[in-house]
């Protein structure tokens, strides 16, 4: 026998494609907006920086250590006993297998052993769907079917893609990387300026004091929506090359770098977003957090008379939150999941949705 959901489900949401563990539980309300009733992260980059970046055994082992006591703290903020949740979800994929599996089995135990649903949620489809967790104007408690039509632009360590939004589940490829993704070009310039782990948020903060026009790096733009930049990334080091004072020179090289970056972003983006005939775009993805991007693309997006809505920076990178929304919505839309269904570390998002 099914088990049935209640009007206002409750769900617990887990996070562990990478290095981070998160917990989440939100309530789908009919009357009022999608409400997070804890959202907690445990971070590894400490772990992590003495590597220069995300070792998969240590990321698995730490997950297992922290995901049952986090698990535990997400009931008890929310003020909840397990029973009281009505469904459970945990990323599928893509992400490190290790890292997956331990989050993925921690969610199928939890629901079987309270006989509730369990929905494996896409971590792409999490990013793409956060714009609209806090937001006022489209809120989560709107049925599935009226996710606004909209553009897309998912920017994170391993992924850029450009998404034509026609509904919960109805998503256009129209553009992805076809070398290095935004986040991954900035954590290896940074690596290369001598940065801390992870680069993003340094290149950013360095950036600030520099000038976005001291160094003309390219913007490859081929003929259709796709993104590289792996020019871009050996552009900086052939520069750095020619410069004795890396130091010195450090402002500059970000604020060029992203410069070129933001540029080609917003370029892509503007283009899809005619293309598809969209009116709306949305920014999402850990690379959304910088400011510069956000600006730039949202002050494009308003020159052209296009709405523009940026997932919070809170939600943004990786998080719980986002993916027990995106179980909520299809929890909603009738879909409670299959306890057969197992980790993909390649899973992709609109192969998965058109298959």
């Amino acid at each position: 026998m099914e088990p049935q959901i209640q009007s206002d489900p409750i769900l617990l949401g887990i996070e562990t494609s990478c290095d981070e563990s998160a917990v989440a539980i939100l309530r789908y309300g009919t009357s009022t907006e999608t409400e997070v009733l804890s959202s907690l992260v445990s971070s590894q980059i400490d772990l992590h920086r003495a590597y220069g970046g995300v070792v998969p055994e240590v990321a698995s082992r730490n997950h297992a250590l922290v995901l049952r006591p986090l698990v535990e703290q997400a009931l008890e903020k929310a003020s909840l006993q397990p029973h009281d949740i009505d469904a459970f979800a945990a990323t599928r994929g893509p992400g490190l297998a290790s890292s997956l599996l331990v989050g993925h089995s921690m969610a199928k135990a939890l629901a079987t052993a309270s006989n509730r649903p369990f929905l494996s949620i896409n971590h792409m489809e999490g990013h793409l769907l956060s714009p609209f967790l806090e937001n006022h104007l489209f809120p989560g408690t709107l049925p599935h079917s009226k996710i606004p039509r909209h553009l897309a632009l998912i920017v994170s360590g391993g992924h850029t893609m450009l998404i034509h939004t026609r509904g919960l589940g109805d998503y256009q490829l129209m553009g992805r990387t076809i070398d290095d993704a935004a986040g991954e070009a900035y954590d290896k310039v940074a690596r290369m300026l001598e940065l801390p782990y992870p680069g993003g948020p340094e290149i950013e903060k360095q950036a600030l004091s520099g000038n976005p026009a001291a160094y003309q790096f390219p913007r490859s733009m081929p003929g259709d929506l796709n993104f590289s930049f792996s020019g871009l990334k050996t552009a900086v080091r052939y520069t750095l090359e020619k410069i004795e004072d890396h130091g010195q020179a450090t402002p500059d090289l970000c604020a060029s770098f992203q410069q070129a970056v933001i540029d080609v972003l917003v370029s892509k983006t503007l283009q899809a977003t005619h293309e598809s005939g969209c009116n709306l775009v949305t920014l999402s993805g850990g690379v959304s957090c910088n400011q510069a991007i956000r600006s730039a693309l949202g002050g494009a997006c308003r020159e052209n008379g296009f709405e523009f809505l940026a997932c919070p920076p809170h939600f943004s990178t990786d998080n719980a939150a986002m993916i027990a929304f995106a179980g909520l919505l299809k929890l909603q839309a009738g879909h409670l999941g299959n306890l057969t269904d197992d980790i993909d570390p390649n899973l992709s998002l609109y192969q998965e949705q058109s298959g």
